[in-house]
C-alpha cells in the first residue's frame, strides 16, 4: 500500500471513530412521505420536497412531454447551443414572480451551488470583500474564496457586528452574502436590517432562498419567497432560489437586475463553463410553479403539520430550536448519540437523518426533521411517539464503525 493511500485510510479511521463519517441509503422509489429505503418502507422526514411536488402526476407529465418533445439532454452550455425555449420562458416567469427590484431578470443554473458561485465570483475579486453569517451554507463560503475577495464572517445573525466590520473596511466593492432560512437550523436572517446595511454601506445583498423559495410569503405573494415574506425590493439584491426543494424538480436561479443577470451570462464562470440542465426539467418546472402559485392548500398542510409537530415536540428529551419553517432541528449534542437516536427511529421504520460538525458547529449535532405537506397527522403523531420512547431510556450511541 503506498504512503498516500495509507494516510487517506487513517484520516477515514480517524473521522470514523468520532462518528462522523457518512452513509447512504438507496431509494427506490419516487420521493414522498413514504419512500423504499434499503429495501424496506420507511416513513420519512428528511427531505427538502416541502410541497410535496417531487412526484406529483402533473409535474411528472409535464416532464414526460418535454422529454418526448425536446429529448432528455441540452447538448451544450446554454451560450453555446443549449438554451431552448423552455429555459427562456421559465426565466422570465421566475424573475416576474419574485421580483427583487423593478424590471429584474432571471438566469437558470444546473444547481444552488454553481449560482452562488457564479454570483460571488463575478461581483467581487481580490480588491474586495464579502461579509458572511457563520452560518451560512458551504456554497456561499467556497463563493467568497473562490472570489479571492476578503472573506470577513460575522456571528450568526448578530447585525451589531455586521455594521461594525463593514464600518471599518476599506473594500473597493462590499457584498453581503446570508442564507435567508438557515439549513440547519431554520431560522430567517434579519433581511430587512441586512437591506439597510447595504444601502448605507453601498454593498450588494446576496440571499441565498433556498428553503424559503415556495414556501414563505403570504396571500397573494404565498410562495414568492423571502423576500416577499419580508415585503423586500430591491436593485441591490441578488436572489437566489433553488428549484429542486419546494419546487419538487431541480436546478436554481438567480433574479436581479438586468445588469446583474448581463455581468452573470457574460462573466460566471459556473454558467458558461457547463452543460445546460435538460429542457424537460424546465418545462416541469414551469408545471411546478403554476401549482406553487395555486394550490395555496399544499402550503396551509404544510403550515398546519408544522404546528401540530411544535406543539407536540416539547414534551421531548431534546430542545427544539424555535424555528416556524419546515426545517425543524431537535438538538441533540453528541454525534454519536444523534447517530443513535437515528438508528432507533429507523429501527421504527421512521428515517430522520443526523447531522454532525463538520455541517453543524461541534457539540451541536441533531436531528433535521423536514415536514412536507404530503405527511398527515397521523405521521407526525407517530414521529413524536417514538422520539418520546427512546428518550426515556438511556441515550442511545452508535458504536465507531
Amino acid at each position: 500500500m503506498s504512503r498516500l493511500i495509507a494516510e487517506l485510510d487513517a484520516a477515514l479511521e480517524a473521522r470514523a471513530g468520532k462518528g462522523l463519517v457518512r452513509h447512504r441509503r438507496v431509494v427506490d422509489s419516487p420521493q414522498g412521505a413514504r419512500l423504499c429505503a434499503d429495501g424496506r418502507e420507511i416513513l420519512h422526514f428528511g427531505s427538502n420536497d416541502y410541497l410535496g411536488l417531487a412526484s406529483d402526476s402533473r409535474v411528472v407529465a409535464a416532464a414526460q412531454q418535454g422529454a418526448a418533445r425536446y429529448g432528455v439532454g441540452a447538448g451544450a452550455s446554454h451560450l453555446v447551443s443549449g438554451h431552448f425555449q423552455p429555459h427562456e420562458l421559465l426565466e422570465r416567469e421566475l424573475a416576474a414572480w419574485v421580483a427583487p427590484c423593478t424590471n429584474a431578470c432571471a438566469l437558470l443554473f444546473s444547481t444552488g451551488y454553481m449560482a452562488n458561485l457564479g454570483v460571488v465570483t463575478a461581483l467581487v475579486g481580490r480588491e474586495d470583500a464579502v461579509f458572511g453569517d457563520r452560518l451560512n451554507h458551504a456554497c456561499l463560503n467556497d463563493a467568497a474564496l473562490l472570489s479571492r475577495a476578503e472573506f470577513i464572517r460575522y456571528a450568526h445573525a448578530n447585525v451589531g457586528e455586521l455594521a461594525a466590520r463593514l464600518a471599518t473596511s476599506r473594500a473597493r466593492v462590499k457584498l453581503i452574502c446570508t442564507d435567508a432560512v438557515f439549513s440547519m437550523d431554520g431560522d430567517l436572517a434579519p433581511l430587512p436590517r441586512l437591506l439597510e446595511l447595504a444601502d448605507a454601506h453601498d454593498a450588494w445583498l446576496v440571499v441565498d432562498d433556498a428553503h424559503g423559495f415556495g414556501v414563505l410569503g403570504d396571500g397573494p405573494d404565498a410562495g414568492r419567497g423571502t423576500l416577499a415574506h419580508f415585503g423586500l425590493a430591491s436593485e441591490r439584491i441578488v436572489y437566489m432560489g433553488t428549484l429542486g426543494k419546494a419546487a419538487g424538480v431541480a436546478g436554481a436561479f438567480v433574479a436581479a437586475h438586468p445588469s446583474v443577470i448581463e455581468t452573470l451570462l457574460q462573466t460566471a464562470r459556473s454558467y458558461i463553463y457547463t452543460t445546460a440542465s435538460p429542457p424537460l426539467l424546465a418545462g416541469a418546472l414551469a408545471t411546478s410553479l403554476d401549482l406553487v402559485r395555486s394550490d395555496i392548500a399544499r402550503r396551509e398542510r404544510l403550515f398546519a403539520r408544522i404546528s401540530r409537530w411544535r406543539d407536540s415536540a416539547p414534551v421531548l428529551r431534546w430542545p427544539l430550536l424555535p424555528s416556524t419553517t419546515p426545517i425543524q432541528p431537535l438538538i441533540i449534542g453528541d454525534a454519536a448519540e444523534a447517530l443513535g437516536v437515528s438508528d432507533a427511529l429507523w429501527e421504527r421504520g421512521i428515517w430522520v437523518p443526523a447531522i454532525r460538525p463538520p455541517t453543524v458547529p461541534a457539540g451541536s449535532a441533531r436531528l433535521r426533521i423536514t415536514l412536507s405537506a404530503a405527511h398527515s397527522d397521523a405521521d407526525v403523531d407517530r414521529l413524536v411517539a417514538a422520539l418520546t420512547v427512546i428518550g426515556a431510556g438511556p441515550p442511545p450511541r452508535r458504536a465507531a464503525r
